[in-house]
Parts: structure tokens; C-alpha cells; sequence
């Protein structure tokens, strides 16, 4: 069973930084795919920044401003946010998907940025 543990999330004023931590567990393989969404209160989950081996994704609203990466093993994915708006306040979720077409989601790290 695929396990993803989050870290990272908190409070910063405007302007701060933070950096969120997703590691996938439990399988023999490492996934192809992995991303970061957030859900601010009323609004839908979008996309934030998604990785491959080959390629990343940003959003309009973040770019310049948060990097995703991961570790050498690929099976931890990060997500540097610099420059923090009070608008980037939401619930980031860990997004991995697998070659077998599996998925799965983190719980959820709260992310609270003060004007």
C-alpha cells in the first residue's frame, strides 16, 4: 500500500518562504509522476507544479516564485515556495502517479501566508 507523508506546511507573513516535502512509500518502484495541487476555503483544487523526468509544469500564479524538485531516488518531491502572497493560503496536497497507472493523493499540509 502506497503511503505519502507531508511536511512543511505553516504560518509566514507575506514575502516568507516555505518549503513542503512529499514522501511516497511502498512500492518497488518510484513514481513517474508527481505534483503538488492546493484548495484554498471555497475554491477548487488546482494545480500548482507538477514533475517528470522530463519535464515541469507550473502555474501562472507561481511561476518565478516556487520550484518543485525531488530527491535522487524520485520518490520525494518538494516544493520550494518563496515570495509568499496571502493568496498562496490553501490546503497543498501531494499528488504521485505510478507507470501502472495508479495514483494517489497526500493528505494535505496546511499553508497560512499573513499580510
Amino acid at each position: 500500500q502506497v503511503r505519502l507523508v507531508e511536511s512543511g506546511g505553516g504560518s509566514v507573513q507575506s514575502g516568507g518562504s516555505l518549503r513542503l516535502s512529499c514522501a511516497a512509500s511502498g512500492r518497488s518502484i518510484s513514481p513517474n509522476f508527481m505534483g503538488w495541487y492546493r484548495q484554498a476555503p471555497g475554491k477548487q483544487r488546482e494545480l500548482v507544479a507538477t514533475i517528470t523526468s522530463d519535464r515541469t509544469v507550473y502555474a501562472d500564479a507561481v511561476k518565478g516564485r516556487f520550484t518543485i524538485s525531488t530527491n535522487d531516488a524520485k520518490n520525494t518531491v518538494y516544493l520550494q515556495m518563496n515570495s509568499l502572497l496571502p493568496e498562496d493560503t490553501a490546503v497543498y496536497y501531494c499528488n504521485v502517479a505510478f507507470v501502472d497507472s495508479s495514483w494517489y493523493w497526500g493528505p494535505g499540509s496546511l499553508v497560512t501566508v499573513s499580510s
